[in-house]
């Protein structure tokens, strides 16, 4: 199952509800969003700075990950970024592959 990171920014209306809800309150809401698409959450935390707060977990495929975003977007609570992470051994299959790749370059 594809592993993701989603970077969450909160509206003023989502940081509201988490001041009201608090941190664990938002962790299940989350856990039961991702978990009724099919996945999995493996880590919650919440940061300071340009992101309020980073979920690590599973989706069944791009199309349950993209359900995710947009209802969390439609919600105006939230931003979500969506990050497909690989593991070290996807990225060894990733490298042994044969590509064809012509890079831009200037004629001479």
């Amino acid at each position: 199952m594809p592993k993701y990171l989603w970077r969450v920014s909160y509206s003023e209306e989502g940081a509201r509800g988490v001041l009201a809800q608090g941190g664990s309150a938002r962790r299940a809401a989350i856990t039961e969003m991702v978990e009724s698409v099919g996945g999995h959450v493996d880590a919650c935390y919440f940061a300071f700075g340009e992101d309020d707060l980073f979920v690590i977990g599973d989706a069944p495929d791009e199309v349950s990950a993209a359900a995710l975003a947009i209802r969390t977007a439609a919600s105006g609570a939230a931003i979500s970024h969506t990050v497909t992470l690989l593991t070290p051994e996807q990225v060894d299959e990733a490298v042994a592959r044969d590509v064809t790749y012509r890079p831009p370059v200037e004629a001479s």
